[in-house]
């Protein structure tokens, strides 16, 4: 039997989970994301956390993959945490992702790995404040 793409996207942000100390200032790997464009392609992120508030959740350090390979349409996103549950972006992650594209609202991220539920972006971020600027 086939995955299904939450278990893909699953496997992907655990695969690159690997929790490690890059500096006394900076820890990586913690948590791992992975989203899936609109046009099929899977990008792949961990969170790093620094000292100066300057890191990157693993959501973003996945869509800035995505980016630098020219795309910007996302479809689906999956964060796993250190403790093999999944879970929601925080607040700068979903305002980014809402930044993205006049449909970001419809990008859908899982919420849970056992039931599968999914949520999209636009239940987290009701009434966005910037969808007039899509117009």
């Amino acid at each position: 039997m086939a995955e299904d793409i939450w278990t893909i996207l699953y496997n992907k942000a655990v695969a690159v989970q690997n929790p490690r100390v890059i500096s006394p200032f900076i820890e990586a790997g913690g948590v791992g994301a992975a989203i899936l464009t609109k046009s099929g392609n899977i990008y792949t992120g961990v969170c790093i956390d620094t000292a100066s508030t300057l890191g990157m959740c693993a959501e973003r350090n996945a869509i800035a993959n995505m980016i630098t390979n020219g795309e910007h349409n996302i479809d689906k996103v999956v964060a796993v945490m250190p403790n093999g549950e999944v879970g929601s972006p925080c607040g700068a992650c979903r305002e980014f992702m809402m930044q993205l594209a006049c449909d970001s609202g419809e990008i859908e991220i899982l919420t849970d790995y056992e039931s599968r539920t999914v949520v999209k972006l636009k239940e987290l971020l009701p009434d966005w404040w910037g969808k007039e600027r899509f117009e």
